[in-house]
């Protein structure tokens, strides 16, 4: 005896016959204990498909709520699409969490494959996002993931939230960690060519699984009816990454090519006022240091705004000592401060990343201006202006 289950889209979600004396029209059922079906609208008036399962009777009710639980949500070898979300994700989030280790302690990251070309991108001015390591980002990007998929996999989600607006919270997610991966591929082929990251590589397979998982468990029709708010996610992580690169003076390879650019000081011409010459000896009597690389033009023009007497008296790190092409690791002492672009103060144990004006630097090192306070001030002023114009 076999009872037959049909799940509709209807207010009226199920409907239970006995197979004793009632028959769909003529046509036999298939003799497996569990298929799919598609009834037309002349069985039930609705005009929609319904899929229908049977149900024996030595079957219990909750092994057919799993099952057709299992129908409803999507599954992969019986797995539910969520599930691999989170999987995926917790995959993602290990592999952060260790270069989030390194990164954090100075560590160099074992490249199993290309060797030191993975540590140096690893390195590189591109591995953080407004000052926060691309890393640490990440980790949490990963964690946010698998902290969604499985609960809409447990269907226990937190704040009273439904399954529809978490799926849609997963799918924002998940379309801003695939952006950002694209971003970084096209950066990688762009900025690093012939360099390999199996790391980075490893992520952008993360992603786009995970982007493309959620897009299955929600169905395309649903991502084609939220297809605006992805272009509006894609758009806005888009517009950060590139405001990040651009504040900071990031290397430029692709401006050098394969070509070898041997080191050659910079030479300044400007004359130094009498400011400048007392800033610059108060600078170097707290200890404070300009990092760069010679082939900067924002380091060259943070020394023409010294002069050329202030700048010689100036604590200056090259970056670059031996010349520098694609691939170059930074010097000691940069990767021991983990320089994110140039040009980068570290005055007291604070750091200040980009050109500074005078009025900053006397800030941060605890300058006494005396005499040329009114002057300070006046800069102050200029550089406030400065910052207000679009």
């Amino acid at each position: 005896m076999a009872t037959f289950t049909y799940l509709l889209s209807s207010p009226s979600s199920s409907a239970l016959f006995s197979h004793q004396k009632h028959h769909l029209h003529d046509d036999p059922l298939p003799s497996s204990p569990f298929f799919p079906t598609q009834l037309k609208s002349d069985y039930w008036g609705y005009g929609r498909q319904v899929l229908g399962r049977v149900k024996c009777l030595n079957e219990s009710n909750d092994d057919v709520e799993a099952k057709t639980s299992l129908l409803s949500s999507g599954s992969v070898t019986g797995v539910s699409l969520y599930s691999w979300c989170a999987g995926l994700g917790g995959l993602g989030f290990l592999e952060t969490s260790y270069l989030s280790y390194l990164k954090l302690t100075g560590l160099d990251a074992f490249c199993p494959v290309a060797g030191g070309s993975c540590g140096d991108i690893l390195n590189s001015g591109y591995a953080a996002v407004f000052g926060v390591p691309l890393p640490l980002i990440g980790m949490v990007a990963y964690g946010a993931a698998t902290f969604l998929a499985l609960k809409l996999a447990a269907k226990d989600l937190p704040f009273g939230i439904d399954e529809s607006k978490g799926a849609l919270v997963l799918l924002g997610t998940t379309t801003s960690m695939a952006t950002a991966s694209a971003y970084f591929l096209y950066i990688l082929n762009t900025q690093f060519p012939g360099a390999s990251c199996s790391y980075c590589l490893a992520s952008v397979l993360l992603s786009f699984s995970l982007f493309f998982a959620t897009a299955k468990s929600l169905g395309w029709q649903k991502i084609r009816e939220e297809v605006g708010l992805q272009f509006c996610i894609a758009g806005l992580v888009f517009a950060a990454l590139s405001n990040s690169y651009s504040a900071s003076a990031l290397p430029p390879p692709t401006r050098f090519g394969e070509k070898f650019l041997p080191y050659s000081p910079t030479e300044i011409k400007a004359p130094s006022s009498p400011l400048a010459l007392k800033l610059a000896a108060h600078l170097r009597s707290v200890g404070a240091k300009m990092y760069g690389a010679f082939w900067c033009s924002h380091c060259l023009e943070q020394k023409e705004m010294f002069g050329q007497e202030a700048a010689k008296l100036l604590n200056y790190g090259e970056c670059y000592p031996d010349g520098f092409k694609i691939g170059t690791p930074l010097s000691q002492e940069c990767k021991e401060v983990k320089i994110q672009g140039f040009p980068m103060w570290v005055i007291k144990g604070q750091v200040l990343e980009g050109t500074q004006d005078f009025p900053a630097l006397a800030k941060a090192s605890g300058f006494e201006a005396g005499d040329f306070s009114g002057e300070l001030a006046e800069l102050a002023k200029l550089s406030a202006e400065a910052n207000m114009q679009p």
